[in-house]
């Protein structure tokens, strides 16, 4: 088996920072990549694309005159596929500069809501563009819950090279050689890799300290939303008029919102979660504004067996996030249950 990918940098003694995707040296024709997580969309999801997009083919959107057509129910939209595929091929693609051209987009089966899209990708060429930048021929191929191949789809790319991705000249770091724990893939007997995500129980030290990449950028149209999906009606968090008057023009987002993404953020690491217990100690240091981006950091405080659960174990670990200034937005303690090592239904879902 070949050496596995690696998805972490190292900042210091224990200190570790998250940076997900391949280098253009890394990349080999012939090479295959399994990426997970699959992605199921719902009707929903294709109304919206739809409807957002200004489609007016009503296949869509239209579930009685859908009914009429041969597929007797709504027709998933063929470039939310595309959108989706390529969104879940970005792991191992992920120090990608941009797709440079989309060479052939073919739509082999229909997508209806409920289904579940996965994604398989093989390299097929690979060619030099400057000093900084690969090129590299990708296709792949997207199938459903059945195995069925549903879309295929050809594209050039180009992929930064060693210590060339922006992140690394900025930090003036690049990739040392890494435990085993710190894989993106792993290598399937059939030669193929499989993304993997998240650090199981066994693997988490104590005082280790994870920095999570990347970060994510408030919208006023999502302060509106969660706050009104909420029932929250405090002005502050949706009402424009409102915020030019009393708060320099910004909507805030609600503060379960802030505390939702910052711990959304780590599932990176985290990934291997079975569920959260808790949180506690959680300080909102200032208010977060629409506009700004926040970025999460994790200690691991303690770990311990869960006395109920063999395969399982408890983590203790404080988070805290600042914006994109460096200031301190929020942080908290949280307790989950995590899968140990080789247990776990990643074996029975084909993880």
């Amino acid at each position: 088996m070949a050496e596995p990918f690696k998805c972490y940098i190292k900042i210091g003694a224990n200190h570790y920072r998250e940076h997900f995707g391949l280098d253009f040296e890394e990349f080999e024709v012939g090479q295959v990549f399994e990426h997970r997580p699959g992605l199921t969309i719902s009707q929903q999801d294709n109304a919206e694309e739809a409807l957002d997009t200004i489609n007016n083919a009503q296949l869509h959107y239209d579930a009685c005159y859908a009914s009429k057509t041969e597929w007797n129910k709504c027709l998933g939209v063929s470039t939310l596929t595309l959108q989706r595929l390529i969104g879940i091929a970005s792991k191992t693609f992920a120090r990608k500069a941009h797709i440079s051209a989309f060479e052939d987009v073919a739509m082999t089966k229909p997508v209806f809501g409920g289904d579940t899209l996965y994604a398989t990708s093989s390299i097929t060429g690979k060619e030099n563009y400057n000093e900084q930048l690969g090129q590299l021929a990708v296709t792949t191929a997207g199938t459903n819950q059945k195995g069925q191949i549903i879309a295929t789809i050809k594209y050039k790319i180009l992929v930064y090279k060693t210590s060339q991705h922006p992140l690394e000249l900025k930090l003036g770091l690049h990739r040392s050689e890494l435990p085993e724990k710190f894989s993106s893939h792993r290598q399937l007997d059939n030669g193929n890799y499989i993304e993997q995500t998240g650090i199981y129980f066994e693997d988490l030290e104590c005082g280790e300290i994870y920095e999570h990449s990347p970060g994510k950028t408030f919208s006023s149209e999502e302060c509106q939303i969660h706050a009104l999906r909420s029932l929250n009606i405090c002005s502050q968090h949706f009402d424009q008029h409102y915020a030019e008057q009393y708060t320099d023009g910004k909507l805030i987002a609600s503060e379960p919102f802030v505390l939702g993404v910052l711990t959304a953020l780590t599932t990176r690491t985290f990934g291997r979660v079975v569920a959260n217990l808790g949180w506690n100690n959680i300080q909102m240091q200032k208010p977060v504004y629409a506009g700004e981006s926040i970025y999460a950091k994790s200690t691991i405080l303690s770990k311990r067996e869960s006395k109920s659960r063999p395969d399982q174990g408890i983590m203790h670990v404080k988070t805290e996030g600042q914006n994109q200034l460096g200031k301190r937005l929020c942080s908290y303690e949280r307790s989950f249950l995590i899968y140990k090592k080789g247990l776990g239904p990643y074996a029975a879902a084909d993880y």
